[in-house]
């Protein structure tokens, strides 16, 4: 069992990658937090595989995270897209079996 966790200033317009897809292990839990008080509005994109975002899900004010946990769960890289006007700081959990 391997867990990661780190955090990653992404600045505005920027896209990242937050996480490589696993080569040995499986990932059964993930998740992207962002920290900021909640005053600030902001808006982000995960994107699971896809650095086009041609699909993602959203981060902004009313959703702070997203996580996925579970043996059928994605198992690629996971990008994160800064589409707000202020730099962001995300929290990347990830658990390896």
């Amino acid at each position: 069992m391997a867990q990661t966790v780190k955090s990653q200033w992404v600045p505005s317009g920027w896209i990242i990658r937050l996480l490589n897809k696993p080569l040995v292990l499986n990932r059964i839990f993930f998740s992207v937090k962002v920290v900021t008080d909640a005053t600030t509005d902001y808006r982000s994109y995960i994107s699971l595989g896809d650095p086009t975002f041609a699909t993602y899900y959203t981060l902004n004010k009313q959703v702070f995270f997203f996580e996925a946990k579970g043996e059928g769960i994605f198992q690629g890289v996971i990008w994160i897209k800064n589409v707000s006007t202020t730099d962001l700081l995300f929290v990347v959990t990830e658990i390896l079996v």
